[in-house]
């Protein structure tokens, strides 16, 4: 079978670029493509962090302009990534975040500054380099769902796309009035199709509106996406084009991810090396403020502080976890409310709780290590990687079973205990009521050793690689072509 050409258009890559998981997946899925016959190149926008880590022979190739602006693509390697990244000045060359300014405020000019991303896509598909053009266009969630509808507007019908959503809840929506100039024809905006979402551009709807094939990152959250619960005002475009819908799971960089390897951590373990894994956890402990402990539970916490995750549900519920004799560790940053509730939590119980706002990827790494369980209350969840780095390190997840943690995770109870299956502790609801009685039966597996042991053992087993999922998008990349 000829190699296949797969143009990968994003707006990060790890380890180049990164706010969440997004770029965690596109910087990971290539490497596991090109084991199946396919060789994929990355389009990023021209990011300062993106342009100082490109080899200096990239090759420029010219661009017209972009909203009136120099632009070019520039095609080169960066840390094990094959990338195309679009230069424009203009649009990117900015101190501050992808998607916010250092007010933390969303750029005045995202609208731009994604189209023009698509837009180079498009050019790319219409043969702009000399030496290399696509047989799929594969876009990765809204920032650059108007990919596929410029080559369904451009009528570049030999060249097929993929839209993969990623979080159905960011539809990168922005005023009609912008219709004309980000190139949209005015039928895009028909009420009935197109890009229009209750009075909006969305970019998100353009690509789940014209892509040949639309994936999310987990069969649960296909399932689920295309209800009035989870479906965020898509699911009847969803459940029209059901026939093109489905689910790929997530898989990790188990490379970057490995505990019998990984710098970040205090002591390096493989399976059953439980007492290397205790010294992770006494420097997490350390780390966090926490009481030096070893035998008590510590729960952890790796995340966006959002309501999505949950997190409310667990600030709620925190008097259940310590009467349990615990400790919670908790890294992220996002809703001030939140932040500030977990910082108030952490002042009001010493020794019992810590905190750490902001991000931090070593500390991300240690957390998975020296926790004894990983927390993910999500009220919905396309795919989660946490929990999947979490087997892997022998951290027992705790999750919601909604979207991807419903299909990861192996719940805990008496049929799959006995089966010696189990990998953690799922609950429905997601309610605080459900989420404190998740919390005791951890717990309580927790004092029995030995079925606590099994839970890590089975966990570190699981196959969280990218091998399934990359053999999942090669056939689906070969049906399209088919």
């Amino acid at each position: 079978m000829p190699p296949m050409n797969v143009l990968s258009v994003a707006s990060e890559a790890f380890p180049l670029i990164k706010t969440g998981g997004l770029a965690d997946v596109v910087g990971a899925l290539p490497a596991a493509l090109a084991a199946e016959g396919i060789q994929v190149r990355t389009l990023l926008p021209g990011y300062p962090a993106v342009l100082a880590a490109l080899n200096d022979d990239a090759v420029r190739t010219p661009l017209p302009p972009l909203f009136g602006f120099h632009a070019a693509i520039l095609a080169g390697r960066a840390r094990g990534l094959d990338l195309l990244v679009l230069e424009c000045p203009a649009l990117y060359a900015r101190t501050g975040g992808p998607y916010l300014g250092p007010d933390g405020q969303d750029w005045a000019d995202n609208a731009q500054r994604f189209a023009a991303l698509a837009q180079a896509a498009l050019a790319i598909a219409q043969g702009a380099l000399a030496d290399w053009r696509p047989d799929i266009l594969h876009a990765h969630d809204w920032q650059a769902g108007l990919a596929p509808a410029y080559l369904t507007f451009h009528g570049i019908t030999d060249v097929r796309s993929v839209m993969t959503v990623h979080n159905l809840a960011f539809a990168g929506k922005f005023p009609p009035t912008l219709r004309e100039t980000l190139g949209l024809p005015p039928e895009a905006l028909s009420p009935l199709g197109g890009v229009e979402f209750y009075g909006t551009i969305s970019m998100l709807k353009a690509g789940l509106r014209y892509a040949d094939r639309i994936t999310t990152v987990s069969p649960g959250y296909a399932a689920e996406i295309v209800t009035t619960e989870f479906g965020m005002g898509f699911d009847g475009l969803l459940r029209e084009r059901g026939t093109v819908v489905s689910g790929i799971l997530n898989g990790i960089d188990t490379a970057e991810w490995n505990p019998a390897t990984d710098p970040h951590l205090e002591a390096r373990f493989e399976a059953g090396h439980w007492a290397a894994r205790a010294r992770n956890k006494a420097a997490m402990q350390a780390r966090f403020g926490l009481t030096p402990d070893p035998d008590a539970p510590l729960f952890a916490v790796v995340s966006r502080l959002t309501w999505q995750k949950g997190l409310d549900l667990l600030r709620a519920a925190l008097p259940a976890l310590l009467a349990e004799g615990a400790q919670l560790a908790v890294l992220g940053t996002g809703e001030r409310a939140l932040e500030m509730g977990f910082k108030d939590a952490a002042a009001a119980h010493p020794g019992r709780v810590g905190c750490v706002i902001g991000y931090n990827e070593a500390l991300a790494h240690l957390m998975q290590a020296g926790a004894d369980a990983q927390l993910v209350p999500s009220r919905f969840e396309p795919c989660g990687l946490t929990q999947l780095y979490a087997l892997r390190y022998g951290a027992v997840p705790v999750v919601a079973r909604v979207g991807g943690l419903g299909d990861t995770v192996i719940d805990a109870s008496p049929m799959a205990l006995a089966a010696g299956v189990a990998t953690g502790v799922t609950f429905a609801g997601p309610t605080e009521v459900s989420l404190r009685l998740a919390l005791h039966r951890a717990a309580r597996l927790y004092r029995d050793r030995p079925a606590w042991r099994r839970l890590q053992l089975n966990g570190m087993a699981t196959d969280v690689s990218w091998r399934g999922p990359a053999r999942s998008y090669a056939a689906l990349y070969r049906g399209l072509i088919r």
